[in-house]
């Protein structure tokens, strides 16, 4: 479990990437003020820090930045800020940032953005395990479990479940299951997708109240531990 310190003064936003990441996985901590962020993030181990730049009492994030790197502290930095310009995005990257994004952003583009970090910080890291909620898929072992039951699945609900895993929280069409996970073009009149999904489901999420495979009508199919996405379409009830 890696842990990411959010500092961000808007209290949605911060949430927002929070609740994101500890669905990934991750133990998000959010820090408001620029005070409080350095003290945690010299005085604490992170695996990541995602750093807005305009903070209360016009705090700029770039001076906790310096004054990071001034004290030798190396931990992975992706400044996140609404300033788009070309010269903003360089005084970033010169503070001793590592990534900048700007705002409005994509959560799937900043997770991708803090792992790729992570994994160049780290060099011998490995992904070894996918999490959501009380699923682990153990990308070693092949050993899948949800709640500390053990799960058996077939190659293919194998490969289906990783993929959606690895997607975690994104709408998942019948055209990008099919190319990733059997390789083919889409073809109107299969249903193989829907028969491995409902194989899946079951032993997924049979045995539990909180389902975490949901079909967004017409569309595809969705693994997330939130019951609904704002805009992703209809649910479906099964």
């Amino acid at each position: 479990m890696w842990r990411c310190l959010i500092v961000e003064d808007d209290a949605d936003n911060a949430r927002y990437i929070a609740n994101g990441l500890k669905e990934l996985g991750y133990d998000p901590v959010i820090c408001m003020d620029g005070p409080t962020a350095l003290q945690r993030a010299t005085a604490e181990n992170w695996d990541a820090i995602i750093l807005d730049r305009m903070l209360p009492n016009d705090v700029d994030g770039l001076s906790i930045l310096w004054s990071l790197r001034a004290l030798g502290k190396k931990t992975p930095v992706l400044v996140l800020s609404a300033l788009t310009a070309l010269d903003e995005r360089v005084r970033g990257l010169k503070a001793g940032g590592d990534d900048y994004l700007t705002k409005p952003f994509a959560f799937p583009e900043l997770a991708a953005r803090v792992e790729a970090l992570i994994r160049r910080s780290s060099p011998q890291y490995e992904q070894r395990q996918l999490t959501v909620a009380d699923l682990s898929l153990d990308l070693v072992s092949g050993r899948v479990t949800r709640g500390g039951r053990q799960i058996t699945l077939q190659p293919r609900e194998y490969k289906l479940l990783a993929y959606m895993m690895n997607n975690v929280g994104q709408v998942l069409t019948r055209t990008m299951l099919l190319a990733t996970v059997w390789g083919y073009r889409y073809d109107p009149q299969t249903n193989v997708i829907d028969v491995h999904i409902s194989r899946l489901r079951q032993k997924i999420d049979g045995d539990t109240d909180a389902p975490l495979i949901h079909t967004v009508r017409g569309v595809g199919y969705r693994l997330s531990a939130q019951p609904h996405i704002e805009g992703d379409g209809k649910q479906d009830p099964a």
